[in-house]
């Protein structure tokens, strides 16, 4: 049986770690119990088991925080998606810079590993992962400059990049909002997230190479989701952003909700209408969303037993969390 199944998050049970944070869309656990969060004000949080924080930039902080300039038209670095690497430096997709950027642990060095593909800009950096042979896969969600005009057009300018010793090429295009993307745990398909178009997708991995594309679970899903995980049964977490839900597709294919924060329901269907009709605006989307964390972008298992989930956001100053009743896929190097 599922472990999965009957399985609902009640919201007055949820325990919050971290303060003051910003923009913390990504995060990272280690075995230790310390995380990593993305923040907007242009690096990484680290938290220690106990609850102490520091915050490490990668230069001046970036100060401006407003609607607008941070979530419209993304200025200054914001970090978005996070990796380790192997010596355990800190991978940035910079949605703000659009770069791949590399950071040493405690911010004295940080280092630009792309900003170009065939002598045109990367775009919106979104995230970043490291398979076993070390070879980097980054994910780029839309061209567009501001991206919400990519959100109101559908439009299919999203790609993954990997990036080895070969240099850095795109090795999947087409994608609609290609957001966060997993590796199975024998990193025989790759899953990742088409954002806009509300559905997960995968690839076989075929050496360097990604074929027979297909969707994995419900073409289309009831809100957007964003960061994707897998649990060691075989279920596909994933968040959907705006609405503030977080759900598991089953390997049967099936749809399981395990935590809704969405709010005014009034405001989420008048979301999930303007999507439909093209005429999704940023005011429509900054409206969305429940109060308690709003806008949860991803997941990540964490404890010493994996199996305690923390929620990244992108317009909350704390990390939600709970217990899972399956553990987390281990990720490269835990």
């Amino acid at each position: 049986m599922n472990p999965l199944a009957g399985f609902q998050v009640d919201p007055n049970d949820l325990s919050f770690i971290g303060q003051d944070l910003e923009r913390p869309e990504c995060i990272m656990a280690e075995r230790d119990g310390t995380l990593w969060s993305a923040d907007g004000r242009g690096g990484v949080v680290r938290i220690d088991p106990d609850g102490g924080q520091d915050l490490i930039l990668q230069g001046a902080p970036n100060i401006s925080s407003d609607f607008e300039s941070r979530l419209v038209q993304a200025e200054g670095s914001l970090p978005n998606g996070l990796a380790f690497d192997a010596d355990g430096s800190i991978l940035i997709a910079n949605w703000g810079t659009e770069r791949l950027e590399r950071m040493s642990r405690h911010g004295a060095r940080t280092e630009v590993l792309l900003d170009q593909i065939d002598g045109q800009r990367i775009g919106k950096a979104n995230f970043v992962t490291r398979d076993r042979a070390g070879r980097l896969w980054l994910t780029v969600t839309t061209r567009m400059q501001p991206w919400t005009d990519h959100v109101k057009t559908h439009s299919r300018d999203g790609y993954i990049a990997l990036i080895d010793d070969k240099g850095a090429r795109i090795v999947a295009d087409g994608l609609c909002g290609t957001n966060e993307l997993r590796f199975d745990a024998s990193e025989e398909w790759l899953y990742v997230a088409e954002t806009t178009d509300r559905k997960v997708t995968r690839f076989l991995v075929e050496g360097d190479t990604l074929t027979n594309r297909e969707t994995y679970g419900p073409s289309c899903l009831p809100g957007f989701n964003d960061g994707i995980a897998f649990d060691v049964y075989g279920n596909l977490w994933t968040t959907l952003i705006m609405a503030d839900q977080l759900v598991a597709i089953t390997p049967e294919g099936d749809l399981l909700t395990i935590l809704d924060l969405g709010g005014d329901p009034a405001k989420v269907a008048a979301l999930d209408a303007a999507w439909e009709a093209g005429t999704l605006t940023p005011e429509i989307m900054g409206a969305a969303g429940g109060d308690l964390c709003r806008w949860i972008a991803s997941l990540t298992f964490g404890g010493p037993d994996l199996q305690t989930v923390y929620l990244g956001s992108l317009q909350g100053n704390r990390i939600p969390y709970f217990r899972s009743p399956v553990a987390g896929l281990p990720l490269l190097g835990w």
